[in-house]
């Protein structure tokens, strides 16, 4: 399911060799204990980015009702952005806080399982069934109906908008 780019080019942060991005969508149980499985392509994108058993930075997404993952290496990328502004602006404080107050740094047990905090279960609405999301560099969790009706959204507005991807002609990869 995974391919690779044939560009010799490589995230920053990933394993030369290795396939780096989050595609698909899978669907797995949250068992009582606030715990899911991550899937394993999910596990092995991780392992790409040379977290190991797959640490990953967990926060609520201040644009939409899911969970955002994000590996290590690419949630450092932020910082970059964020550095360039006036660090006593008020934006500066409004996206540092909405980026950093509430991500939270997990690891992976044996099993490929982590722990989703009561307070990002309750800000993605989820119960006993969640839905991981691929988005290339990063994942989200989201409950199931949501998710469904996020990728129609996103479908729809990229076609009735013509969007495709900076280089590549109309009617091309989106």
């Amino acid at each position: 399911m995974h391919a690779r780019s044939g560009s010799g080019a490589h995230q920053r942060g990933a394993v030369p060799g290795r396939m780096s991005h989050f595609l698909g969508t899978h669907q797995n149980r949250l068992d009582a204990k606030g715990r899911v499985s991550v899937p394993a392509p999910f596990r092995a994108a991780l392992r790409a980015f040379g977290e190991g058993n797959g640490q990953i930075i967990l926060r609520p997404s201040h644009t939409h009702p899911c969970i955002e993952a994000w590996p290590l290496p690419v949630f450092q990328t932020l910082a970059t952005p964020l550095d360039q502004l006036d660090m006593f602006s008020e934006t500066h404080d409004d996206l540092a806080a909405a980026l950093y107050a509430d991500a939270f740094p997990v690891d992976a047990d044996k099993e490929g399982r982590i722990i989703l905090l009561d307070s990002l279960t309750a800000h993605a609405g989820l119960t006993d069934s969640v839905v991981f999301m691929g988005l290339g560099r990063t994942f989200q969790i989201w409950e199931p109906a949501a998710a469904e009706r996020r990728r129609a959204e996103a479908r729809e507005r990229a076609r009735a908008r013509g969007l495709t991807l900076p280089g590549t002609p109309r009617g091309g990869a989106a």
